[in-house]
């Protein structure tokens, strides 16, 4: 390969990488972050606080609550209808959680007992 040929591939891969890390920059940019609940944050009766809003895949949850009081979990559509933590779900109890949704529904429930119960549950689905 002569000494252009070697420099134009050398130009083609700076220009592929370049475009691989603004297509990465633009998706991280359009991130929307929530704060569950509002300015009450995660606590009881926020069942209806989604309503009227619109999800992306890759939004941020941020879930507020004092650490200790709650929790978050990550449960599938029945522990959200059944207010109960499938054996695999993934717990948050920091206080301040943020959880990236994934692409379709997304179902977080307090198994705090009782909470649940409470209306501390919300069904998010993202585009």
């Amino acid at each position: 390969m002569s000494g252009q040929g070697r420099s134009s591939a050398m130009k083609m891969k700076v220009v592929l990488v370049l475009c691989i890390v603004v297509l990465i920059q633009t998706e991280v940019a359009h991130a929307a972050v929530y704060n569950v609940g509002g300015s009450g944050g995660w606590t009881f009766n926020t069942v209806g606080w989604p309503k009227g809003k619109r999800f992306s895949a890759g939004d941020i949850l941020a879930f507020n609550y004092p650490s200790g009081a709650h929790n978050v979990v990550a449960v599938n559509k029945d522990g959200y209808n059944k207010c109960s933590t499938p054996s695999s779900a993934k717990v948050y109890n920091k206080g301040g959680d943020k959880v990236k949704l994934a692409k379709g529904q997304n179902y977080f429930i307090c198994n705090f007992p009782g909470h649940c119960e409470s209306g501390m549950k919300i069904s998010v689905f993202a585009m």
